[in-house]
């Protein structure tokens, strides 16, 4: 009977979050890549490339890949004839490995988990407790899959209970659409049909754990059900031409994973959760012979790339910007940011109303500068700040029409759309939305020079920062005439694509 002891478990789990905080599986890579070739629309294959190129970086720098270093998703098989030698019981032998993982001083992950979540959400500050399912098997091991869910992806999960006769892919193209960019395509899809309905969404979950091998499939070709919708969603999903970042293209989806169960005669549950540009998961099995450590893998598996703005690039000085300036910048543009700018997202957002609306003074002054939304990672060693990618700039449009309207902002930096009102309130004020790309975020910081804690430093990562920025590369998101790339990208390349397809439907009706 093998014995299992306590700081197995808890080096093990420790060793794979750090792992997966800068190493992408390799499938996710090789996959990207692929897509990266692919692409004919520019600015995807743009933000892919930074994609790819903060991937290396990460890997080669053992730094996080995006700052949301996620909410800890823990799956465990235990198998009967195994027993522990511990003091703690399982849940807290996770969640001392999730502590131990998020507090490594050579790489400091940042802490996103807030408990009292309906009330005045305090930080826990080392991103515990996890989220850990376990279930009693057969054997004489524990099989552990360890990962890490940002909350951009995660916040975009669906369920629907579906009547039986209705069809899952009518559901599944019908949603994609809905779900914006703040996922950070492309990634997967990851599908659980049947059971009940939190059954359905763990099976969606679950099936993110498995490998991007949706090519073999396509090669050896479909023998089942689950197979034949795997392709067509993949294909299919494609089309609606969504793209990169959302931004228009030919790939948003890397994968379509799919896992089933059955379900009563009268229902017919749906989930559906992406998976975003950080993929982050790692597998290992304890035996009794001690903890399971990760194997660095082999970096030439990475692509030799190197990021360079495009040459037409404007380079912009935020210290001495003007509204003038800004209109005439036009939707689409790739601009390098340098000069200052103040950082903000939910929680600062929320503090900023509370003191308008009570007619008290602003702790900063935003008039005439530039709000990036983001929740950067603590530095190390001589970083002037962590990674420090973008935010779903989605999530402060409610705060938006406020905020322009009785402080003189700019303009706004963060990451997928903008909701309609919000762009009403940017063409109203002569405002503008700047997009960073997300998955990008160590790439991102390179540009970062310094960066200081000018207001609500209880916030942790959510405080508000000044950052002075070198050539930060950014793409006008939404110009100071309401015309949003977000819509016209996928528009465009959706037209490309049912073009494209239609031509070789023609031909092959003539042949």
């Amino acid at each position: 009977m093998p014995t299992i002891k306590q700081n197995d478990l808890i080096d093990s789990i420790a060793d794979a979050l750090q792992y997966i905080s800068y190493y992408h599986p390799s499938d996710f890579i090789q996959a990207m890549y692929n897509a990266w070739k692919q692409e004919k629309s520019p600015a995807a294959k743009d933000a892919m490339l930074q994609i790819l190129v903060n991937s290396r970086l990460c890997a080669e720098g053992k730094r996080p890949i995006c700052q949301d270093t996620g909410i800890v998703n823990i799956f465990l098989k235990i198998g009967m004839n195994i027993r522990w030698e511990s003091e703690l019981s399982i849940e807290d032998m996770v969640n001392e490995g999730v502590r131990r993982a998020y507090l490594h001083p050579d790489n400091v992950l940042r802490a996103s988990i807030l408990k009292d979540p309906a009330g005045k959400r305090i930080n826990t500050k080392d991103n515990t407790p996890a989220v850990i399912h376990m279930s009693v098997v057969p054997g004489d091991s524990v099989e552990v899959i360890v990962a890490a869910k940002g909350g951009g992806s995660e916040n975009k999960a669906k369920l629907i209970m579906l009547n039986p006769s209705d069809s899952i892919v009518d559901w599944v193209l019908k949603t994609v659409p809905t779900m914006g960019a703040g996922w950070c395509p492309p990634g997967m899809l990851g599908i659980g049909i049947g059971g009940t309905a939190e059954k359905a969404v763990l099976m969606a979950k679950e099936s993110l754990m498995e490998p991007i091998d949706i090519h073999e499939l396509r090669k050896r070709g479909a023998t089942n059900r689950i197979e034949e919708m795997r392709l067509e969603l993949l294909d299919k999903v494609n089309q609606l031409g969504i793209g990169a970042q959302g931004l228009g293209g030919l790939t948003t989806v890397l994968d379509v994973k799919i896992k089933d169960y059955p379900s009563h005669a009268a229902s017919l549950p749906v989930a559906m959760i992406p998976n975003c540009a950080a993929t982050r998961h790692a597998h290992f099995t304890l035996d009794g012979t001690g903890p399971a450590l990760q194997t660095p893998p082999d970096l030439s598996q990475w692509p030799d790339l190197s990021y360079t703005p495009d040459k037409k690039a404007q380079h912009i000085n935020l210290d001495t910007i003007s509204k003038a300036d800004i209109k005439n910048w036009k939707a689409g543009e790739t601009l390098l940011l340098s000069g200052h700018m103040l950082t903000g997202r939910d929680a600062a957002h929320k503090r900023l109303i509370q003191l308008l609306d009570e007619g008290k003074p602003l702790p900063v002054d935003l008039k005439g500068r530039f709000i990036y939304y983001v929740g950067p990672v603590d530095p190390v060693r001589d970083e002037a700040v962590g990674p420090a990618g973008p935010t779903t700039a989605t999530r402060m449009d409610k705060f938006t029409e406020q905020i322009l309207e009785q402080t003189g902002l700019y303009g706004m930096i963060g990451k997928a759309e903008r909701g309609d009102a919000a762009i009403q309130s940017i063409k109203k004020h002569q405002s503008v939305y700047l997009m960073a790309v997300g998955g990008a975020a160590y790439l991102v910081s390179k540009a970062i020079k310094s960066a200081k804690v000018l207001a609500f430093p209880e916030l942790g990562m959510e405080a508000i920062y000044e950052f002075e920025v070198k050539d930060m590369p950014v793409t006008v998101a939404v110009d100071s005439q309401g015309q949003s790339v977000h819509k016209s990208g996928p528009q465009h390349w959706q037209k490309i694509i049912f073009e494209k397809l239609k031509t070789v439907g023609d031909e092959t009706s003539a042949s």
